[in-house]
């Protein structure tokens, strides 16, 4: 009887990649999503909004299936977590999460950032913190609770990666306030100014999409990745600026950065408390169980997203 896989959330960025990854690894792929987007790939499909706790148990165990991993890229508050560990524990014995950098407290963050540090939430904070962040650190407690409690062999074995900025083909160009993520990046950027907080003078960690699902794959059955949580980033640490440098240069053309004062930004703006920091993380733990580490640079996976969003927007 062949491998299977099971994907929560399997139409979006990260996790369609992971999907079309995964055919490589398991015979059977099953996807979770609402189903309001049109997915790629003959998947085995389950149509549930996760919020709906009950029919996304119904909908789960009523598959009838035993996944020999669940990946779950929509993990995204305390609910979710509890969820994983009381239905998805009654069908596979293997969990991968997708957390977030985000979770640190940003005015107490390292260079380089290891797995332990202060989180949102530990101490009190002067800025506004993003629910995002607040309600991604809820769930990252509640396997930590399963962790410490479940130390029998036959408990779910979870893993749970912290990526930051994640780019590639199927990702929306941007990193940094004020040209984060959008649509309209390239046309503003064709203009040949744009305008960064502190011109874009905090570090960055990028990890190209594919990369990092690579090593949700290569993690499934290394044993040195059970019941731990890890930082993640690709081969290079940059200025956010740089970034914008080199999308201009695969584009084509130059640009000017001009400065937005950091001074009274954050209070203006508290949804960029993740942002207004450096990024940069240690990798050794993640080295030291043998997995190999993300090797795509910033240049090419750029210039691949480039192509991607060239073909889509012809």
């Amino acid at each position: 009887m062949g491998k299977k896989a099971l994907i929560l959330g399997g139409s979006g960025g990260l996790s369609g990649i992971l999907a079309k990854l995964a055919e490589e690894y398991y015979e059977e792929i099953w996807i979770l999503t609402r189903g309001k987007k049109i997915v790629e790939g003959k998947y085995r499909q389950l149509q549930v909004d996760r919020n709906d706790k009950r029919g996304f148990s119904e909908t789960v165990l009523g598959a009838g299936v035993h996944w020999d991993v669940v990946f779950d890229c929509i993990c995204m508050n305390a609910s979710h977590a509890e969820q994983d560990l009381q239905v998805l524990s009654q069908c596979t014995e293997r969990l991968v999460v997708v957390s977030t950098d985000s979770v640190y407290a940003s005015e107490h963050k390292k260079i380089l950032q290891a797995e332990e540090g202060i989180f949102v939430g530990d101490m009190q904070s002067e800025f506004e913190i993003p629910s995002y962040a607040l309600e991604k650190r809820n769930a990252e407690k509640v396997f930590e609770s399963y962790i410490k409690e479940k130390t029998k062999a036959s408990s779910m074995k979870v893993t749970i990666f912290r990526p930051g900025h994640i780019f590639g083909p199927r990702f929306l160009f941007g990193c940094f306030p004020m040209q984060s993520r959008q649509k309209e990046l390239l046309e503003i950027m064709k203009n040949g100014t744009i305008r960064l907080v502190g011109r874009g003078c905090y570090l960055l960690h990028p990890i190209y999409a594919r990369d990092l699902a690579k090593v949700m794959l290569e993690c499934v059955e290394n044993t040195k990745t059970f019941q731990e949580f890890f930082c993640i980033g690709g081969p290079e640490i940059i200025e956010n600026s740089t970034y914008y440098y080199l999308l201009a240069e695969t584009m084509g053309i130059r640009i000017e950065i001009q400065e937005i004062p950091i001074t009274g930004f954050l209070e203006k703006n508290p949804e960029y408390y993740g942002h207004l920091c450096h990024r940069a993380y240690d990798l050794s733990k993640l080295s030291n169980t043998g997995i190999k580490l993300p090797a795509t640079g910033v240049k090419q996976g750029l210039e691949a997203q480039y192509q991607y969003w060239k073909e889509i927007l012809k």
